[in-house]
């Protein structure tokens, strides 16, 4: 009943001229994707402002993910999504499990907006914040790094809007339940990706899922007992299908098409072959992830071996 209360509030609240800019530096369905969106359901189901299942029940902002911790390592900038005033900000929490009671967004800053807007910016790296308390913003202003602070277990920006202290879907701020469509808050329009592939690589073994997660799976070489493709998937449904292959300097190596049989926020699928020795070249894996005969998603990586 609570849930349900605060999203007719925040609905009942017209988006007015209040615009948002991607506060991630990063390309969504490239270097980047929505884990979760906006949970419009009221009751324990999850869906998104598009009726599907990319969220979490009550989840109340939007997760902007990127791929792996080695990503995370490199730096992605988060950025102010509109013109305001920093409001406060916590920094100190490490990336790491367990995050200390009562930070569950770990490091992060609030950032005030003329009209009664608010825009909140979660599990940033500890040491990235590079606003302070007070400052004046402008949309697009550098604020810190996607991190893995907080009650979170992948590296992603959680970025939640609020209009007089209701929290607000950017995708759509004035529906009344999924699909009813309207304008969104956005400046430029944010397409909306219903499930994709997150990568895909080559291993001399079926990797953990761990090493895919943090981007340390190993290297094939020409001794390696086994050649096997792997595609890391994120927002996958049941009868999704995922067509794997890889080919080498020979031709192919393995194809195969693997049908999901769970609606998954993340997971992986692989094939692979074995061998007593490969010949060196090039080899290709290749993931195609298909769901009612149309093709989602599509991923391509090649590496040399010597």
């Amino acid at each position: 009943m609570i849930k349900l209360s605060l999203i007719s509030l925040a609905l009942a609240v017209p988006a007015g001229a209040f615009e948002l800019v991607q506060p991630v530096d990063c390309t969504l369905g490239d270097t980047c994707f929505v884990q979760n969106y906006f949970d419009h359901d009221p009751g324990p189901a999850v869906a998104d402002a598009f009726c599907g299942p990319l969220g979490y029940d009550g989840h109340d902002g939007t997760d902007f993910a990127i791929p792996t911790l080695a990503d995370m390592a490199r730096g992605v900038t988060v950025r102010a999504a509109a013109v305001g005033t920093v409001r406060a900000i916590r920094d100190g929490v490490p990336d790491t499990q367990p995050f200390p009671v009562g930070q569950d967004c770990g490091n992060g800053l609030a950032i005030t907006h003329a009209g009664g807007w608010e825009t909140q910016y979660c599990h940033l790296k500890r040491g990235s914040i590079l606003v302070a308390a007070g400052q004046a913003v402008t949309a697009g202003t550098p604020l810190g790094q996607i991190g893995l602070s907080g009650n979170t277990e992948f590296p992603h920006l959680h970025m939640s809007v609020r209009r007089d202290g209701v929290e607000v879907d950017p995708f759509a701020p004035e529906a009344t339940t999924c699909g009813a469509g309207g304008d969104d808050l956005w400046r430029d329009t944010l397409a909306y990706v219903a499930g994709g592939i997150v990568g895909v690589g080559l291993s001399p073994a079926v990797p953990e899922f761990d090493a895919i997660k943090s981007g340390t799976t190993a290297t094939v070489t020409t001794t390696s007992p086994a050649m096997v493709g792997w595609a890391h998937l994120f927002g996958v449904r049941q009868g999704d299908q995922l067509a794997l292959s890889v080919t080498g300097p020979d031709g192919d190596v393995i194809t195969d098409t693997v049908t999901i049989d769970r609606t998954q926020a993340r997971s992986f699928r692989a094939i692979g072959r074995k061998a007593d020795m490969w010949p060196a070249g090039e080899y290709t894996a290749t993931a195609v992830l298909m769901r009612d005969g149309i093709e989602l998603d599509r991923a391509v990586e090649s590496v040399k071996i010597p």
